[in-house]
């Protein structure tokens, strides 16, 4: 499988995640990208024996866009603690149906997870099992019935960001999850991982990758590049 890399150096491997890949195995047993990627760095490098990745962060299977991990255990020990201590900015954008409560807001939730269904639901704050889930959001157009919106993550929940735009009244295009009810089946979930900003884990410098969506339906109906104010393709600042 053909995944692009847009960072990459001794410590940090920052690529593009397909949709519909697992980050990790599961109990699909599907290809995921740890296995795809430290085949990868082994033919690449002529590596001997096992090779060291780090998963970081996650990324729900359906969801593209761009991830870091660790090539050594002092890079993914130090990834880890930015994560806890909420200093790795994650920006994604979304495609939703209808429109936000407000141009731009905070979203605050507290949720659980059901594992047996793979799926969260909303819960009062003092419940024992409940999870604080937090975002921003700016709307930055609407096309028809639609509305791009970029989101920034300050907590790390599973399936947040898809669950709490569909609890403030607007399921992400595709959704089928928590937007079955505005989505058909088949259609591929407009939720993406658009910038990764972070501090290098041995360099006294930012890391900031940008990765654009696929140009196709539904992106394709935003002019993405003059919305975000800037070039729209995978670099690296």
């Amino acid at each position: 499988m053909d995944i692009s890399i847009l960072y990459e150096d001794n410590h940090l491997l920052v690529v593009e995640k397909p949709v519909n890949i697992p980050v990790q195995g599961d109990a699909s047993r599907d290809v995921h990208m740890v296995d795809l990627l430290k085949e990868d760095l082994k033919v690449r490098y002529n590596k001997p024996g096992k090779v060291y990745l780090g998963l970081v962060h996650r990324l729900d299977r359906p969801v593209g866009g761009v991830m870091v991990y660790a090539k050594t255990s002092k890079a993914a020990s130090r990834l880890s603690d930015l994560m806890r201590r909420q200093e790795m900015e994650r920006t994604y954008l979304a495609i939703v149906h209808g429109r936000m409560p407000q141009e731009s807001g905070k979203l605050v939730d507290y949720l659980y997870k059901d594992r047996n269904e793979n799926k969260v639901y909303p819960c009062r704050p003092h419940d024992s099992m409940a999870k604080r889930a937090v975002l921003t959001y700016e709307q930055l157009h609407s096309e028809g019935a639609l509305s791009l919106v970029r989101v920034k993550l300050h907590t790390g929940r599973p399936h947040q960001i898809r669950f709490q735009l569909a609890h403030a009244g607007c399921p992400i295009f595709g959704e089928q999850k928590y937007g079955e009810q505005r989505n058909r089946r088949g259609l591929q979930i407009a939720l993406w991982s658009y910038e990764l900003e972070f501090k290098h884990p041995t360099k006294d410098e930012q890391v900031k990758t940008v990765c654009s969506p696929p140009a196709k339906n539904p992106w394709n109906m935003f002019d993405l590049g003059k919305l975000l104010g800037e070039r729209l393709r995978d670099k690296v600042y």
